[in-house]
């Protein structure tokens, strides 16, 4: 996990945070929390995904302070409905890995597309190393994103015509229109 000092919202000293609640309204507001949760705290350390098998060495779900975990069928559950709003995908059948979007694959298309707008780069390839790692984009939001969610979100361009994808051996990149 990067390193970064993370503002944790009230409820994450609080103990029952970590126990899903039995009242469904309560239940609600615990599920949102967490939700908005995993999301602020996957795009502060920019996480793309997340191991279920792996949360107990993950500060999100393990708070030491107050020794509570959330248990992994309930991060599970979280997920499930991230994956609802677009937020969040499983890698593998038994959904023990999963791909956090803090943007939606959309946003993230816009957003790239938009930055490759700004810099007049359309009808010019530019490989994954560029658009993600290159030193003119140090400072965008998409920088060091991973390469399986920015293969998804150029797949969102391509399927408006906005680019196609070249997944070449000698070159990984994508031609902007």
């Amino acid at each position: 996990m990067p390193e970064v000092d993370i503002e944790w919202p009230w409820q994450y000293n609080f103990p029952p945070f970590f126990t899903l609640q039995p009242h469904p309204e309560t239940r609600a507001k615990q599920v949102t929390a967490w939700k908005s949760l995993i999301l602020n705290y996957c795009e502060k350390t920019k996480t793309y995904t997340i191991d279920v098998r792996e949360t107990n060495q993950n500060p999100l779900f393990n708070n030491t302070t107050i020794n509570r975990k959330l248990e992994q069928d309930v991060i599970i559950s979280i997920l499930s409905e991230l994956q609802k709003s677009g937020n969040a995908a499983p890698v593998d059948k038994s959904k023990n890995r999963w791909e956090i979007y803090w943007h939606t694959l959309e946003e993230w298309a816009s957003i790239i597309y938009d930055s490759i707008c700004d810099r007049g780069m359309q009808n010019t390839v530019v490989t994954f190393y560029e658009l993600t790692q290159g030193d003119d984009v140090t400072d965008l939001i998409f920088f060091g994103m991973n390469q399986d969610v920015l293969i998804k979100a150029l797949r969102v361009l391509e399927n408006e015509r906005k680019c196609e994808l070249i997944l070449e051996d000698d070159i990984q990149g994508a031609k902007f229109f």
